[in-house]
């Protein structure tokens, strides 16, 4: 190993592009970059945010000492709504190279730069920049131009790809060897309440990928009011849904801060998770069980390998709303010490911490040995 790793890095962190932090349109990232930013900079590291402008943070991570540089533009279209054979494509004006034009400019002022997009135009100027990028890939595979340049980008540069979860690493091609760092949370931001009311709860963007219409058709079964929280992404679904449900007990509470909503999520009986695609990993899967609450997933994407089967949740064959209602009538017979339990053992911010620093450390590490 090289002698002169640094004891404390400088970083840069590039969000996502498609929604400005705290907005609730980057869905997972945006507190995925918050939590590993406020795990960094509690080991003594410094981060740097560059995000759409009009980005804020939590207060908590506010109180790490967090600079947030917000940048001019239009906004990207999410990769989810993108057909597998369509290009990549960049607006006039764009955020996302406005972002990186800035990196490019004070990139000798860092580190490393750390990319939070699900974008071509990161990976592809990762050749051009003198600093090192590792890449956090927030998605599974759904298109080919991505799947191109993100292979590119690993025969270049090795080492350098990260995934949430190997089921979220196995739609793509060579994936072996790319990072798996899971996810963690602040947990003292969540309370643990051992009792909980009636209703159950769905949170997530509300946007045909997700598959709210599922988990409602499930309720309406066994007439259980379910809670929905989340950023209504595409209002013609949502319209559709409640057309097609009006006598539902649904209850929108709209999109929360975490302080409110783990409060709220605390007090249900189970949280719902419906995804039509494969969720690179599963916030909220965690963010439920640190508060006590156990989770109902579809056996698909990263919720899979996160839920304890019949110990913090059950997991029901996709697609299977008849087996949502058996899995929400045995809910009563989990135990949400357990819970709490597994999200301490697992999801930890200190133990997510620990996993990011030691791959941007290999990263670094291997940089400086090819320019050898």
């Amino acid at each position: 190993m090289l002698s002169n790793v640094p004891e404390q890095f400088n970083l840069l962190f590039l969000s996502t592009p498609v929604g400005p932090l705290g907005s609730g349109l980057g869905g997972g990232v945006e507190l995925t970059l918050q939590n590993i930013a406020t795990a960094l900079t509690n080991q003594g590291h410094q981060v740097t945010i560059v995000a759409p402008d009009g980005s804020s943070v939590s207060s908590q991570a506010h109180h790490s000492n967090l600079s947030v540089i917000g940048i001019p533009g239009t906004l990207q279209q999410t990769a989810q709504h993108q057909g597998r054979a369509e290009p990549s494509q960049i607006p006039n004006n764009a955020v996302l190279e406005n972002m990186w034009d800035y990196a490019r400019q004070v990139q000798h002022d860092y580190h490393l730069l750390v990319n939070f997009a699900y974008d071509w135009l990161p990976f592809y100027l990762t050749t051009w920049l003198d600093r090192p990028v590792a890449h956090l890939i927030s998605m599974g595979s759904l298109t080919d131009a991505m799947d191109t340049i993100i292979q590119k980008t690993n025969d270049r540069f090795p080492g350098t790809l990260a995934v949430h979860t190997h089921t979220q690493a196995a739609t793509f091609a060579n994936s072996d060897r790319w990072q798996c760092l899971g996810n963690g949370l602040d947990l003292s931001l969540y309370t643990f309440q051992p009792h909980s009311g009636e209703s159950l709860a769905w949170v997530g963007r509300i946007a045909p990928e997700k598959g709210l219409e599922d988990a409602i058709a499930a309720i309406h079964k066994l007439n259980i009011p379910l809670h929905i929280f989340g950023k209504i992404e595409d209002i013609a679904y949502w319209q559709r849904i409640q057309n097609a449900y009006p006598d539902a007990p649904i209850h929108y509470r709209g999109f929360l801060p975490t302080e409110d909503l783990q409060a709220a999520l605390g007090k249900c009986r189970g949280l719902v998770m419906t995804p039509k695609w494969i969720e690179a990993f599963g916030n909220v899967a965690i963010e439920a069980l640190a508060c006590g609450v156990p989770v109902i997933a579809y056996r698909r994407g990263g919720p899979a390998e996160i839920v304890q089967h019949g110990t913090t949740g059950w997991l029901v064959e996709s697609d299977n709303v008849d087996g949502l209602a058996e899995a929400i009538a045995q809910l009563d017979g989990l135990d949400r010490h357990a819970c709490r339990q597994q999200a301490e053992d697992q999801y930890s911010l200190a133990a997510m911490g620990d996993r990011v620093i030691n791959w941007l450390t290999d990263v670094w590490i291997s940089h400086h040995e090819l320019r050898l």
